[in-house]
């Protein structure tokens, strides 16, 4: 990693298994924030070890988000930014390349210290700063504070981490209130959903300090049940990525939906847009894809989207006070 180059995008290492495996053509694959880094990285890959090289353009979510055509086209295909999901099925052909960030997060601890409320506080990150999280811890604990840091389930590779889908790690943990590390917002608005509990999150990039508000997502998310209520056709859209394809659960909406007299039909596409659904007519779209297109898209639907639960209070089978935040967990 150069001094100025804030993430390891493990060049070095990519170049040494090219050239133990051979292989005649491989695939790059980066999440929405490094994908301007995918031309300078495929010349130093190319210029060392004359390999071919297709680049995804495709979005990329996710660990759960592999780009499929590509694989089918490959040797290798490394994807950047992720952990390694347990349910990989094409693990003989992708190698995960985790790109972690050598950001110093001995400031924004001290600074999250004066913010902190309680005594007992959890620790959370994503892949990108789980490495870091035991000095955070020491720091916490060299100013009196009890930490704890959760496993998760299998779908989790580091204890500590959250992803945008599961936040299996803050489950019953024994703790006041969390300290997320990291820069984005979706992860620690989750947490804050599913727990009910305080976050705050310590950027270690802009050094700010500041506390999940979940009440606008709140409101945004009744709002959506509440223009549903009178809904009678429903669209409940299954993704094809690998990570986050549920039919079976779409299959048992469907059934509840039918139970209660609605019609609703099921379909199935990779990228899920409001342009693609367009030509869609119906009053309510359901996903159980990626749990942020509901939350990150909302009102750019030609109809209310709601998620799996969401979908269960409209149809009277879940109370409003029951609510949670759509995830896909593991084992």
């Amino acid at each position: 990693m150069s001094s100025s180059e804030p993430f390891d995008f493990q060049i070095d290492h990519i170049i040494e298994i090219i050239r133990k495996v051979q292989p005649e053509i491989i695939g790059l694959q980066f999440p929405e924030g490094f994908k301007r880094r995918g031309p300078t990285i495929a010349s130093e890959i190319s210029e060392a070890t004359g390999v071919e090289i297709i680049i995804s353009a495709n979005p990329c979510y996710g660990a759960c988000d592999l780009d499929i055509p590509i694989l089918e086209n490959v040797d290798l295909l490394f994807h950047f930014g992720h952990a390694q999901l347990d349910d990989n099925r094409y693990s003989d052909k992708v190698i995960f390349i985790e790109t972690r960030s050598d950001a110093d997060v001995k400031d924004v601890v001290l600074k999250a210290l004066e913010e902190l409320h309680g005594k007992k506080v959890g620790l959370l990150t994503t892949v990108q700063h789980v490495h870091k999280l035991p000095e955070v811890r020491e720091i916490l604990e060299a100013n009196g504070k009890v930490v704890a840091i959760g496993r998760g389930d299998s779908k989790i590779a580091y204890a500590g981490q959250v992803l945008g889908c599961n936040f299996s790690v803050a489950d019953d943990l024994d703790c006041e209130e969390f300290l997320y590390i990291g820069s984005g917002g979706f992860h620690p608005l989750g947490v804050s959903l599913a727990t009910g509990k305080r976050v705050l999150i310590a950027d270690p990039f802009s050094k700010e300090v500041r506390e999940v508000d979940p009440s606008l997502i709140m409101r945004q998310r009744s709002a959506a049940i509440a223009k549903s209520l009178d809904a009678e056709s429903f669209e409940i859209i299954v993704s094809s990525k690998p990570g986050q394809y549920r039919m079976e659960l779409a299959r048992e909406l469907k059934e509840l939906a039918e139970e209660k007299g609605k019609t609703a039909y099921i379909l199935i596409l990779d990228l899920i847009t409001p342009d693609q659904m367009l030509q869609f007519k119906v009053d309510a779209f359901v996903s159980t894809a990626c749990p942020r297109l509901a939350v990150d898209e909302v009102g750019r639907f030609s109809a209310p989207m709601l998620t799996p639960q969401e979908f269960e209070i409209v149809l009277g089978k879940r109370e409003w006070e029951d609510m949670v935040f759509d995830e896909i967990r593991g084992d």
